[in-house]
């Protein structure tokens, strides 16, 4: 067995905090090898060990055979490891060839030679299937997309082992196929992939290996095939997890969210929302469908006066709110759930207290005459942190040091203790660990069942089943049809998110 990585008894600590216990991991060359765990069970730190991100205090680091000091990640790049983070860091205002070379750029006679960098990046993009328009500025991209460029950065550096850390948390699920077949075509030109995922069924799908860690220790490495997803889970998080549709009781409330006739355009000044009306009843979760890029995103903008309307009506709680700032309609009664967590829903480099505070320091008892109730803050902060199993050291902790599935339940907490009648929530699961995806789906329940009116945007379809009480497909900006949530398949709601009608989509299932 040739290894590519060996990492040998890892610990890593954060002052009290072992993020990495003593964690030990074989990568075979020319494999996709998975890392799984529960959020804060120490993935992301291991890799940017691993990357030279961080520094192991103990342990040793091998790679292809030698033993590496990795002081920063320049050293790692150069030793043949390249790592794609979740979190993506392009410059918008550069082109795709200009991303790609960004640091290392082709110089000829003392200026970028612009010509070979696209030369260059197509016919790196053609050899591993990864289709991009160099020429193209990244800013007026899809993630999906932004993801290969940040792949074929790696690639162009020489990496012959790649990470990829939650790689389709932002993508659709065509878009997350299309990845995997990538994948697969770098190990059958001999390199070797590790990847870290919360979603099981891609793990068993892509990946040869896997490997559990939980609470920072390795629990167990497996080889994949022949491994079910509930020993999976059961090695996660030491129990059994379900996730069919949640129970419920008939709900017969009042419209709390009435759209009607809604448009709106895009940052490109196209159709994005084209004349879509509905309403949200009070205790009722109605769930949106759709390929990302058909104008979910856009109507929860407008929706939340991040964006505004091009025609129509919007009411939250009996008021019109379409054209109010994003403040009126939040005090209106909304409370919202971002589906980029980073750029609308956290202050990175603040605390969780301070997080959790946002949106209401100027509300008693959160602040009195104008001075915040620091006391009440972190009492609320720490009961927060333990209804939503925060993995912190504290309130005071900051949230850029937290794991994406934490920072993700930092913005639950602080949403769903709102007294708001309306909760609009986009991707509520996106980058989260399945016992926490659980919890999240039985605290929305929990919500629906205290008479607050939901709409839940998600691209996880299995996850609209589970938690709707109907669902509406969009597609290029219009609503398809409305399906009711306890009895609709996938396929039918694959077919409706293509474009089909009700009618077809249900026809086309039958023949299937």
């Amino acid at each position: 067995m040739s290894l590519a990585i060996e990492l040998k008894s890892i610990t890593k600590r954060f002052g009290t905090f072992v993020a990495n216990d003593n964690v030990n991991l074989a990568v075979e060359r020319g494999r996709i090898h998975a890392i799984i765990g529960e959020n804060g069970a120490g993935k992301t730190t291991l890799m940017n060990i691993l990357f030279g991100l961080l520094q192991p205090d103990e342990g040793e680091i091998w790679i292809d055979g030698n033993r590496m000091t990795l002081p920063g990640p320049a050293v790692a790049i150069s030793a043949g490891v390249g790592m794609v983070h979740q979190h993506f860091k392009l410059v918008p205002s550069l082109s795709v060839a200009e991303n790609v070379f960004l640091g290392m750029e082709v110089v000829k006679n003392g200026l970028i030679d612009h010509a070979a960098q696209i030369e260059k990046t197509a016919r790196l993009s053609k050899q591993f299937g990864l289709r991009v328009d160099p020429r193209e500025r990244v800013g007026l991209l899809s993630v999906g997309i932004e993801q290969r460029i940040e792949i074929l950065k790696v690639l162009v550096r020489g990496a012959r082992t790649i990470i990829l850390d939650e790689p389709t948390a932002v993508l659709t699920p065509q878009e997350s196929r299309e990845l995997f077949q990538t994948l697969k075509g770098f190990v059958a030109q001999g390199m070797t992939v590790i990847f870290i995922s919360h979603h099981l069924e891609e793990v068993m799908e892509v990946s040869d290996t896997v490997t559990v860690l939980r609470h920072g220790k390795e629990v167990a490495t497996r080889p994949t095939a022949g491994l079910s997803k509930s020993e999976l889970v059961q090695m996660m998080v030491g129990r059994s997890v379900g996730f069919d549709r949640r129970p419920r009781k008939p709900g017969n409330g009042e419209p709390v969210l009435k759209v009607r006739d809604l448009w709106a355009r895009d940052d490109r000044r196209l159709p994005a929302v084209a004349g879509v009306s509905f309403d949200v009843k009070a205790g009722e979760i109605v769930g949106i469908a759709g390929v990302a890029g058909n104008g979910q995103t856009e109507l929860a903008e407008v929706i939340a006066g991040l964006r505004p309307a091009s025609h129509g009506s919007i009411a939250l709680a009996g008021k019109p709110v379409a054209g109010l700032s994003a403040s009126k309609i939040r005090a209106t009664g909304l409370a919202h759930v971002p589906g980029d967590r980073l750029a609308r829903g956290v202050d990175r480099h603040a605390s969780i207290s301070s997080n959790i505070l946002m949106g209401r320091q100027d509300q008693a008892p959160w602040s009195r005459r104008g001075i915040i109730s620091r006391g009440y803050v972190r009492q609320q902060t720490e009961a927060l942190i333990k209804r939503f199993d925060i993995r912190a050291q504290g309130p005071d902790s900051v949230v850029k040091r937290l794991s994406g599935g934490n920072i993700q339940k930092v913005v639950l907490a602080r949403e769903f203790s709102t007294d708001a009648r309306f909760l609009l929530i986009d991707q509520p699961t996106r980058g989260v660990d399945i016992g926490a995806t659980e919890a999240i789906h039985a605290e929305i329940m929990r919500q629906r069942a205290e008479g607050r009116a939901i709409l839940l945007i998600s691209v996880q379809l299995d996850e609209l089943i589970a938690l709707a009480d109907r669902i509406f497909v969009m597609f290029a900006g219009r609503i398809m049809g409305e399906l009711a949530g306890d009895g609709v398949s996938e396929e039918e709601l694959g077919f409706m998110m293509a474009g089909a009608s009700r009618d077809k989509a249900a026809a086309l299932v039958e023949v299937g």
